[in-house]
């Protein structure tokens, strides 16, 4: 599966995310170019702070291979991490990340912060950003204008 594939997934799964009233934001984890983890934010649901769709991907990557290390998938995602979902790939030593639109209130992957570039972490993870970012970008104000209507 290409970058843009995986990216219209996740776009799916922000959606589903959207459906259950919590920010859309979708992720997806790519090894040798198949989907083994598809999630989307579940904080509503679950009332849980750290339910972000990265880090239930991750989880299920990392249970799918049976491993914590995913240094050979790539994560994608609809919204540039924040600075937790940012610790979280790094701590997965994921391979790549490829987002949508950049986060200016919490992004920690180049907007705000650039967690994935400290040499200092000892691991730093190819960035790929604005990969359908306007479709990304369209779900998130929508639903923010929602919220303020």
């Amino acid at each position: 599966m290409e970058h843009i594939d995986a990216m219209r997934l996740a776009l799916e799964q922000a959606r589903a995310a959207l459906a259950l009233g919590d920010v859309p934001v979708g992720a997806v984890v790519l090894h040798d170019g198949n989907v083994i983890a598809a999630r989307h934010n579940e904080r509503e649901l679950r009332q849980d702070p750290t339910a972000h769709a990265e880090v239930l991907a991750l989880r299920d990557a990392s249970e799918a291979l049976g491993r914590w290390r995913l240094e050979d998938c790539t994560l994608v995602v609809t919204l540039e991490p924040c600075v937790m979902c940012a610790g979280a790939l790094i701590s997965a030593r994921i391979g790549r990340l490829v987002y949508g639109a950049a986060n200016f209130e919490a992004g920690a992957t180049a907007s705000l912060y650039n967690v994935t570039s400290d040499p200092r972490l000892g691991h730093n993870p190819p960035v790929e950003h604005g990969l359908l970012a306007d479709e990304s970008g369209e779900l998130l104000r929508s639903f923010f204008a929602g919220l303020r209507s």
